[in-house]
This record gives structure tokens, C-alpha cells and sequence, in this order.
């Protein structure tokens, strides 16, 4: 049995991922993050703090890994504490997991995202989408949603609420080309993530909202 391992089970794709296992028994799943995820599921929880992490993904030794580590700069506190997550912390784990041997890598991105982009977040998952190519996995595939829709813990955050809220709206003029600003549920997201596991071309790719809703079978 492969073992894939979650890191960001706490956010809200990660969240939604585990919760889905159980529809995965070829499967064993485990989560890593700085606390527990909360709730049971049919997966093996393993907490360490962050600068342990390369030696629990060595301990693990998983086949494959998903990737859902994310915040905000309002968040994090700070640009420098924003790039220590989405960043620093994502290229960590992909070094750690390419070292432990593991074959298959899918990370959540974002829209838009581009190491070239004169906007800061932007550019910062676009880095990260360049450090994990670095790291030549057998296949790397790299979800890049629009505005993300579910129930989310923590802090609340007031712009993306109501973009959520207009989203009915704006999303109807999003037509063509522009589907991939729309907004997608976590949970067709997480869907999709699990569709890629059972991928087996090799190479990298990057999936936006039409490719996500194909894998979900919307």
C-alpha cells in the first residue's frame, strides 16, 4: 500500500483531503503539521514543530505527498512570516520529501500565480511553484484554484468573506478563458487532488479551475 502524506491538514483544502480518505483504502494516509488536525479520520497523525519536519517526511518515508501549506500576510504578521510558509516551508518539504524518495508531489498553489509577478503574493507562490520543479519529482502536479469556497477555521478573513459573497454574481462574468478567476469549492478541489494520485504520466503539470472541475467530475 502506498503511503501519501499530508502536510496543511489544518487548512482548508488539507482539511477537506483528509476527510475524503476514507473513500481512498489503497491508500495510508498520514497528516504533519505543528498540532493535531482535530478530528478522527482514517489517517495517522504525526506533530512535530516545523524544523522537524524534514526528518518526520524522513521517518515516514511516503510515496507520495500533498501539499496544502498556506496562509495570509495579514495572517502570518508579516511579508518576511508569509514567505516563511508559503515559501520557505513548501520548499522544505519538497527537498525533504525528493530525498525520502518520494515519487509523486501535488501542491495548492493559486491563480495567477508567477515568480515574475510584480505582486507580492503572487509572486511568492510563484516561487514556490519554481523551487518544487527544481526538485525534478517523477510527476509534480501544481492545483492552481481561484478564490477558495468552505468552511474555514480560524480568524476570520473579512475581504475573501465577501468576495465570497459577491462570488454568485462576478462568477456569471467569468466566462471562457476567465473560468479560472471563478471561485471553486475546497471540497472539488480536494477531489481533484485525490483524482491526480491515480495519475501515472510522469512530468509536471499545473491544473486551473476547468481542469479541477474535470478531475472532480463537475
Amino acid at each position: 500500500m502506498k503511503k501519501l502524506l499530508v502536510v496543511g491538514a489544518t487548512g482548508l483544502v488539507g482539511g477537506n483531503f483528509v476527510r475524503q480518505a476514507h473513500n481512498h483504502a489503497d491508500f495510508e494516509v498520514h497528516t504533519l503539521g505543528r498540532r493535531e488536525t482535530g478530528s478522527d479520520g482514517d489517517y495517522l497523525q504525526h506533530v512535530h514543530d516545523t524544523d522537524a519536519w524534514p526528518q518526520a517526511i524522513a521517518s515516514i518515508a511516503p510515496d507520495a505527498v500533498f501539499c496544502a501549506l498556506g496562509t495570509t500576510i495579514r495572517q502570518a504578521g508579516s511579508r518576511e512570516a508569509f514567505r516563511a510558509i508559503d515559501l520557505k516551508l513548501v520548499c522544505a518539504v519538497g527537498k525533504a520529501a525528493k530525498a525520502s524518495d518520494a515519487r509523486h508531489f501535488v501542491s495548492i498553489s493559486s491563480t495567477m500565480a508567477d515568480a515574475n509577478a510584480s505582486a507580492f503574493y503572487l509572486k511568492t507562490k510563484g516561487e514556490a511553484e519554481e523551487a518544487l520543479k527544481a526538485c525534478n519529482f517523477d510527476r509534480l502536479d501544481i492545483i492552481r484554484p481561484g478564490l477558495l469556497k468552505g468552511d474555514r477555521t480560524g480568524p476570520l478573513r473579512w475581504g475573501e468573506s465577501l468576495a465570497i459573497l459577491a462570488s454568485p454574481f462576478t462568477d456569471m462574468l467569468l466566462r471562457g478563458p476567465l473560468k479560472k478567476y471563478r471561485s471553486v469549492d475546497a471540497h472539488d478541489v480536494a477531489a481533484a487532488a485525490w483524482a491526480l494520485f491515480n495519475s501515472r504520466e510522469k512530468g509536471s503539470f499545473v491544473h486551473e479551475n476547468p481542469a479541477i472541475w474535470d478531475l472532480a467530475g463537475k
